[in-house]
């Protein structure tokens, strides 16, 4: 997730409200006939099992005038194969690079886009059905694959131990924490972003969009798998951020347009895809707003010696209990209920009580970033909340930059330029667009993303999902996703597939160096035990 408008203005907490965005922002057109939308985002009266529509005729005065339909030249598919090896999981790996571009088409043949991924796949294997594929991509929406490629690949960018960033020359080196010692990795460019385009004459809005979104990545990963001959591999999907919601929709496209059945799903600091409202937001919040606190030590002494993962805890049985309780009184809520409540919120915030009652409880995010340390003229980072930065006025009350971002933004782009060119050889004259603007998102469909993700593990009752979430992502607070799972009514025997991953770092884990090692361990496991050898 990066500095996409839709990030920072909404996307990053989908249960804030029905949409991200407003109605007015929503193409107004509904996805393409020849896009599938799974049976919980289509009206009851259509709720049937969609396949794949057929190869369709040209339209009818094409086909009067007995001419073929005349498209645009296409841009052509490049590749670049590489051999490389590394020192990952304390063993050396020699693995194949694959820099390269699909075409994508529409159901009726015609190109719509250029897709651009990046394959890992471990040399010497004798049995590919046997050795797992993970499809790896960044959210946003709007953001390229290049911070997950450069913190889960096999290469990784050097920072310092807690994931500041250093200054140039930057480096990079083996990733001993990479997951391709356990599977191969696809790192896919969503349309718009990075090197992937919409071919010459497509609209870039037709791409933009919840379902569609879903839909031309699972063509994209049906593409692969055939023309890679990995059909019968154990099939993973790992999405950070907005791909997390592409996750959980690509679970049921991936199902109903191509009959492709997951393994797993590992949602890395993952949006609340549901329709919460405001006081739910509020109250999601709050365990991150304690856990930050107390990470700069700004909690009472009891609070203050616990473990992180006690205090989390105690701020979410307060969240859920006395503090939702008082936020659905109301006004209602009595003079001495009021007192108290501003008073245990001050406990958990390490805000002041005049500053809970001027806020009528509810703390607004983009204002907490400003206020937690105002009185040390510090402003606390949004990705990482570890993170604090300056700004030139400290009375306001918006911050300029989210400092956990700017301090190893730029070590991500220049490695990942200088990588792919020279080490992987891809050779392109291209621009690549690290945050795409592709507002407006169409979000038709986004209050049922989660039922899309119980329907389809529901049917792949093995399908097992794993949810890691850092303590210090304010972008996608841990507590969202927890209350996500837990109502989306899912049945017993599909439940125990559900797991969660705790880590003392913020929304892109993998910068922390302590908390890689945990992530490269629990990632492993779940793959390892996500499929039968």
């Amino acid at each position: 997730m990066r500095r996409d408008p839709c990030v920072l203005i909404g996307i990053c907490v989908l249960f804030a409200a029905p949409a991200a965005m407003s109605q007015s922002e929503r193409p107004a057109e509904s996805p393409s006939p020849q896009m599938t939308v799974p049976p919980a985002q289509q009206p009851p009266q259509q709720r049937q099992r969609t396949q794949r529509p057929p190869e369709q005729a040209a339209s009818q005065p094409e086909a009067a005038q007995g001419k073929a339909a005349q498209h645009p030249p296409v841009a052509e598919e490049k590749s670049s194969v590489t051999h490389h090896s590394a020192r990952i999981g304390g063993q050396e790996i020699k693995y194949i690079a694959t820099a390269a571009t699909y075409n994508i088409k529409a159901d009726d043949g015609t190109p719509k886009a250029t897709m651009f991924y990046v394959a890992y796949t471990k040399d010497g294997v004798s049995d590919m059905a046997k050795r797992p594929i993970s499809f790896v991509y960044n959210g946003g929406p709007g953001s390229a694959s290049l911070f997950t490629h450069m913190g889960m690949g096999p290469k990784r960018v050097v920072l310092t131990p807690d994931g500041h960033g250093m200054p140039a020359p930057y480096t990079v080196v083996d990733n001993e924490d990479s997951f391709l010692d356990t599977t191969d990795l696809v790192f896919i460019d969503a349309i718009s972003t990075g090197f992937s385009r919409p071919a010459p004459g497509e609209a870039p809005s037709q791409f933009h969009g919840i379902i569609a979104d879903a839909n031309w990545f699972a063509d994209f990963i049906y593409q692969y798998i055939t023309r890679n001959e990995r059909w019968a591999s154990p099939k993973f999907l790992i999405g950070e951020s907005y791909g997390t919601t592409r996750s959980a929709e690509l679970a049921g496209v991936l199902q109903e347009r191509h009959q492709i059945y997951l393994s797993g799903i590992a949602l890395l600091s993952s949006v609340a895809f549901s329709n919460w409202g405001a006081d739910n937001r509020s109250e999601f919040f709050l365990p991150t707003y304690t856990t930050t606190a107390w990470y700069h030590h700004l909690l009472p002494s009891d609070l203050q010696n616990l473990t992180v993962e006690q205090v989390a805890q105690q701020a979410r049985e307060f969240a859920h209990g006395e503090y939702a309780a008082a936020l659905e009184k109301g006004d209602a809520l009595s003079a001495a209920e009021h007192q108290k409540v501003v008073a245990d919120v001050a406990r958990f915030t390490a805000l002041t009580p005049k500053y809970i009652e001027e806020t009528n409880l509810r703390i607004n995010p983009s204002r907490w970033f400003k206020e937690l340390e105002r009185d040390k003229r510090r402003t606390i980072g949004r990705l990482d909340s570890r993170f604090e930065g300056m700004d030139a006025d400290a009375a306001g009350e918006r911050v300029e930059y989210d400092p956990s971002e700017a301090s190893y933004e730029g070590a991500f782009v220049a490695t990942f330029h200088d990588y792919v060119r020279r080490e992987l050889k891809w050779d392109s004259d291209a621009y690549y667009t690290v945050t795409a603007n592709v507002r407006p998102w169409d979000q038709t469909g986004n209050t049922e993303v989660a039922e899309v993700l119980r329907a389809a593990m529901t049917q792949q009752s093995y399908l097992k999902v794993l949810v890691l979430c850092g303590y210090y992502d304010v972008a996608t607070p841990f507590n969202g996703i927890e209350n996500t799972f837990a109502h989306m009514n899912i049945e017993p025997p599909v439940r125990k597939n559900v797991s969660f991953a705790y880590y003392e770092a913020g929304h892109m884990m993998y910068i922390d160096e302590k908390e890689h090692h945990k992530l490269h361990r629990d990632v492993d496991e779940f793959i390892n035990t996500g499929y039968t050898r």
